[in-house]
């Protein structure tokens, strides 16, 4: 998956969000678009590419508003990890 797409998107979320009065509703918004509209693929892989960066999404280009989002809202990217093909070994 490609990530840079997917700070890309999460950049225009926090575009149209940040253009309402109230920062913790614009960060909650944010958040809120995320779960609703995001498969669990895409938010597994914003999940590892912020891991490798280390920095919360600084260097990834995340603005501001997703960082906080993201922040205060940790459970949005703790999903369930991708199932495995086939059958488990005994």
């Amino acid at each position: 998956m490609d990530t840079d797409n997917l700070i890309r998107m999460a950049n225009q979320i926090a575009r149209f969000f940040a253009a309402m009065p109230d920062p913790d509703e614009a960060a909650d918004g944010v958040a809120e678009h995320i779960r609703k509209f995001w498969e669990p693929r895409m938010r597994r892989a914003l999940a590892g590419r912020l891991a490798a960066d280390g920095d919360d999404g600084v260097s990834a280009g995340l603005l501001p508003l997703v960082r906080e989002s993201l922040r205060r809202h940790p459970e949005l990217l703790a999903v369930q990890p991708a199932p495995q093909d086939g059958m488990q070994k005994a």
